[in-house]
């Protein structure tokens, strides 16, 4: 893999991480504010297909290697 591709990854990575986070805080508010179970339910299955893509993209950067 290129550096120009592994720093395209990266970027990537810092993005969904920050999308992440920001469902994070949305779900926190979502809740304290008492809002529809199902609204809630949905932004967290969201928020659990953008730690899917970062596991993906994580195993893109690090290589499994068996030692």
């Amino acid at each position: 893999m290129s550096e120009q591709e592994q720093a395209e990854i990266r970027l990537e990575f810092a993005r969904l991480k920050q999308d992440h986070a920001d469902f994070d805080a949305a779900i926190n508010a979502m809740v304290a504010t008492g809002c529809d179970p199902l609204q809630i339910q949905r932004m967290k299955k969201k928020k659990l297909a953008l730690k899917d893509k970062l596991r993906t993209l994580e195993d893109r950067i690090i290589p499994d290697i068996i030692a």
